[in-house]
């Protein structure tokens, strides 16, 4: 009797019919959607013994990458089904923008996700990610005498959109294209949040690429990042704390700044370089009764101004009350953070370098008027915008993608419970017939070569045509 419950406790554990049921579409899905070419035509490496079990976890593996896929095609897409073009929307806050090359080869022009997959199928397409304040071109004068498919009643031209070199298909200062054909390995890219182009990691100003702040992993521990060309219309973030800029690995970096600097040139000449230590400058925001540490910054009218600890977001000095007013839906009143007048007074740097910001940097800029209308001025007001983040962005497609995986797995689960006992064998049935045709492909299969899509893709065809002949 022993022996018996030896021999149950070492068989292959089981599974519901709905986790069965779920990998079955699963992998249906995986051979079918087109949109999954890249995965499609990667084989799956066959273990020497050509068993189901081996099948099922090569199978496995490669759904974890489609799933990862779908997901990471989700986060850029926003949630968008692709079903509707985004035009009647407006401008929008952000959205994933494509360029056809194939219609507007000048690069002057984008289209929706929706627009893409419906109009301009089988056309040179560009991925430009995610773009902000961008309204659907497909089927305008741009397009000479094509027409858009989904929404062809459209302005002859969306007179607020943008259009930078990433629309012919041109990245980085090196305006070299991604994928790059003539590049032996491709190298990921970073977006600039200020100009939204994109740079090799060697173009970005940087003496090495040791200085970008990432984790152990080679993640990223910054939020945003500002180019060495935008970085000079942002100086004035150098008159902010230190914990607006995302801070390399220590055992990267040399030892923190002083806290008193006494140099104007000492906060600008390598900007963007924060006053104070990190330890410090936490005790003072933490603290009502540390003393305040001044940071002296050069600026346009070769005056200096103070950052301290009462300049903070939310702290009220009693200074500059013709400031108190905030920008429009800003929130709160908050007295100037920086105080200066940056419209008159903008600070200067000597030599600009790429910035990088760390998480919900965007909460402590100023928002009093006058410094909401010098981001006015210079086109970038919508930094104060939260929803504007590429963070935000992925944030909120997360969730809507969550909401749709919940809601498959709730109509799953209802339409097994409804289904009767007939109904249930059938499906057992066929698990059954699926299971044994997997077996016999793998009995018949040369071990030395690799399974790939298009042999799982067979088996199914061969499961279809055995259900056909049945009575």
């Amino acid at each position: 009797m022993a022996d018996v419950f030896e021999e149950e406790a070492e068989a292959e554990p089981t599974v519901s019919i709905h986790e069965y049921l779920k990998d079955v579409e699963d992998q249906e899905l995986l051979v079918e959607n087109p949109q999954f070419e890249s995965i499609r035509g990667q084989p799956l490496h066959k273990s020497s013994l050509p068993t189901l079990d081996v099948a099922l976890s090569e199978l496995k593996a490669e759904e974890i990458c489609m799933r990862v896929l779908a997901e990471e095609a989700d986060l850029v897409l926003g949630g968008d089904e692709g079903k509707e073009c985004t035009y009647t929307k407006g401008y929008m806050k952000r959205q994933a923008i494509f360029s056809c090359l194939t219609c507007t080869p000048d690069g002057n022009a984008g289209v929706c996700t929706a627009c893409s997959l419906s109009c301009h199928d089988g056309h040179e397409i560009v991925e430009l990610w995610t773009k902000r304040n961008f309204r659907c071109d497909c089927g305008n004068s741009k397009f000479g005498e094509f027409f858009c498919k989904l929404f062809p009643n459209k302005d002859i031209e969306n007179v607020e959109n943008s259009y930078n070199h990433n629309f012919k298909g041109s990245y980085c200062t090196c305006g070299r294209p991604y994928p790059d054909p003539e590049a032996e390995e491709q190298v990921e890219m970073i977006q600039c949040c200020i100009c939204e182009d994109w740079f090799h990691e060697e173009h970005i100003g940087l003496e090495s690429s040791d200085e970008i702040p990432r984790d152990e992993e080679g993640e990223p521990l910054y939020e945003d990042f500002i180019c060495q060309v935008c970085s000079a219309v942002c100086s004035f973030l150098t008159l902010y704390p230190q914990t607006i800029w995302a801070a390399i690995r220590q055992h990267e970096t040399t030892k923190a700044t002083p806290t008193n600097v006494t140099k104007d040139k000492a906060v600008l000449e390598d900007a963007p370089t924060p006053c104070g230590s990190s330890e410090k400058l936490d005790n003072r925001i933490s603290s009502s009764e540390s003393t305040k540490v001044n940071c002296p910054v050069t600026v346009a009218s070769s005056e200096t101004v103070s950052v301290g600890k009462d300049l903070l977001v939310g702290e009220n000095s009693g200074k500059n009350t013709d400031s108190n007013q905030c920008i429009q839906g800003a929130g709160p009143s908050t007295q100037c953070v920086v105080r200066v007048d940056l419209v008159v007074s903008p600070p200067l740097v000597e030599k600009s370098k790429p910035m990088f910001l760390s998480k919900n940097w965007r909460d402590v800029l100023c928002r009093c008027e006058k410094c909401g209308n010098f981001y006015t001025q210079k086109g970038i007001g919508f930094l104060l915008d939260k929803e504007d983040s590429i963070a935000e962005y992925e944030k909120m497609a997360k969730e809507k993608r969550d909401e749709k995986l919940q809601q498959q797995e709730g109509v799953e689960l209802n339409f097994l419970n409804k289904l009767g006992h007939v109904e249930k064998m059938e499906i057992l049935n066929g698990i059954a017939d699926m299971k044994n045709e997997i077996h016999s492909f793998l009995e018949s299969f040369d071990s030395s070569k690799p399974i790939t899509s298009e042999d799982v893709h067979q088996v199914f065809e061969n499961l279809a045509k055995k259900r056909r002949r049945m009575p």
